[in-house]
Order: structure tokens, then sequence, then C-alpha cells
């Protein structure tokens, strides 16, 4: 063969092979602790993506894995996305995110929801976490106060509040930190409900009503979490106004609920794993802190309870449920 001929053969299979780099889909590895059935965080990511793929023109697959409520099946899980060969990790909440940590140096990691980062180990700093590692924070501990004065604002004469907290997880355990140094500030008395088994919960509720309480703060832990519908029933059971940091314990028959707006945290995880599919790196995207917050009220519940729910709060809910 002369060389123009080579020459030319090494043009082709280079075009061949740009133009495959350049048709390659991204691949994107998702890691779930619950169940994908129980959890709208992968369906409203998803919808993000979407909105993505239509910006820039490129599509992208998803590879989805879930724990199914079992926080020994996440490492497991965890090696056996990155052995796909995807382009970036993604994780829910912190358990999945410390899952990855521990099997991957190298790959791209956005987590969705991390109450703490920092104290949690997954990142150096906010503004420059170094390592792989990125995402959007919930600052859920900082929340704890606020939850606590929407309740008091709810039910004026409100001394009492048991607070839900899930002692072996460490952001569960801020938050219960944090609600002390609240409730001392409102003037509420907090009774701790330390629960972390579902066998505990009940007996957990007869404790916080024998000392009193007349309201709930749950917590966020994937435990409490995967229970949110046994936790609404014993709510209502025990006729306890609660107060949630999900949205979803309101839809299934929570009281209330006070959080960052869920959409705009998972536009700006969309918007994290475009920067680093075009080439960014996650050591240097800060970690993004939330802007816009959302009150929730189930007014079916209130009625189921006989509250009333006062007309200043009333009017700050972004969502009523009638």
């Amino acid at each position: 063969m002369g060389m123009l001929a080579i020459g030319v053969a090494f043009a082709i299979c280079g075009a061949v092979a740009q133009a495959q780099q350049q048709a390659r889909v991204p691949k994107i590895g998702i890691l779930e602790f619950r169940p994908p059935a129980s959890s709208s965080g992968h369906e409203s990511l998803g919808r993000e993506h979407r909105a993505l793929d239509n910006a820039d023109g490129k599509n992208k697959v998803f590879e989805t894995r879930s724990a199914e409520d079992k926080v020994d099946r996440l490492h497991a899980l965890a090696d056996e996305l990155v052995g796909l060969n995807v382009d970036v990790l993604l994780a829910p909440s912190t358990p999945e995110a410390l899952a990855f940590k521990k099997v991957t140096k190298t790959i791209p990691i956005v987590f969705m929801v991390s109450t703490d980062p920092v104290a949690d180990g997954l990142v150096e700093s906010l503004a420059r976490p170094g390592g792989n590692i990125t995402g959007v924070t919930t600052i859920t501990p900082v929340l704890a106060g606020k939850r606590l004065e929407l309740l008091k604002e709810t039910i004026p004469k409100l001394t009492r509040v048991a607070v839900l907290w899930n002692p072996q997880d460490p952001s569960s355990a801020q938050t219960w930190k944090e609600s002390r140094f609240a409730g001392r500030e409102l003037g509420l008395e907090l009774h701790s409900m330390e629960v972390s088994s579902i066998d505990k919960l009940e007996g957990a509720f007869k404790e916080a009503v024998k000392a009193r309480s007349a309201a709930l703060a749950v917590t966020s832990s994937p435990f409490i979490n995967s229970n949110e519908k046994r936790i609404t029933d014993l709510a209502a059971k025990y006729r306890l106004p609660a107060i949630f940091d999900r949205g979803e314990f309101v839809a299934i028959g929570g009281l209330m609920s006070y959080a960052p707006d869920p959409a705009e945290s998972y536009r700006r995880v969309a918007a994290i794993v475009d920067k680093i599919l075009k080439g960014a790196k996650p050591a240097d995207i800060p970690v993004e802190q939330p802007t816009k917050f959302e009150l929730q009220i189930n007014l079916k519940t209130a009625r189921n309870l006989g509250l009333t729910i006062p007309p200043v709060v009333l009017m700050r809910a972004q969502k009523v449920i009638k």
C-alpha cells in the first residue's frame, strides 16, 4: 500500500473513531436506598435530565440500582455500578454517596441530598469540595428551629414537642441537637424519641404521649423515610400534629412539612452533572445550598385532628392539600 493510501486509511479511521466518540451516549449510575416505587426523586431527576437532553441535543442513559431499604446492600451495588463504566454516579442521599466514595476515587460522584456533607466526610468544604464528589446540600439540621417555630405558630399554646430521630444516623442526630437549641429559644420542652428499628416505633409514640407531648417533629434518615406510612399512621392514631422535612409525608397524611424546594434541588443536580459531562471536575464545583423553601399543609389531616390552621401560617404555604 502506498504512503498516500496509508494516509487516507489513517484519516478515515481517525474520522470514524472521532464520530464514534462524539456519538457516545453518557451513562449515569444511580444508587437508591429505597425501592424506586417509593421514591419520586429519580423520576423528578429524570425530568430535569430530559430537559438538559433537549437543551444540548444529547441523550443520556441511566443505570439504576436499589438497595430495597437494606443498608448492607449499598456497597455491593455501588461496586456494581462502578463496574459498568459509568460517566457520573448519582447518590440521592448521604448513605449512597458514602458507599460510592468507598469504591471509587476517580468517577465523579454527585449527591442530591446531604444534610452536612463536610461533617459526613464527603467533601473538604462547601466552597472547595476536593476529590471526586460534589452536589447539593439540604441544610436540614439548620431548619430544625424553623419547623418547631411553625408548630408553635400553628398551636399557640404548645409547650411540649416530641422529636423522632434515629441515633444511628449522623444527620438525624445533628437535627436532634439543633432542635434542642431551638427548643430552648422557643420555650418548648422536647421529648426525645430515639428509634432505629420499626418494632420500637409504636412504643416510642406511647412514651411521647405519656410525656404529655402535644406535637411531633420528625427528622430525616433512611430508616425514618422508609417507614413514612407507618409514622404518619401512628401520628394520626396518637393524635399528634406532626411536621416533617419531606413533602412526601404530607401527601400520605402528615400534617405539614417545611423543606427546600425539591424541584430546585433536582435542577441544580442536573446542571452539576451537565457541567461534569462537559469536562468540569467535581473538586472545582462548589456544593450548592437551597435558596427556595416549601411549606406544605394537609388540611384534611388538620380537620381529623380537630386543628384549625391559623391564617398567618396557611397563607405562607406553597402547597395545600384539601
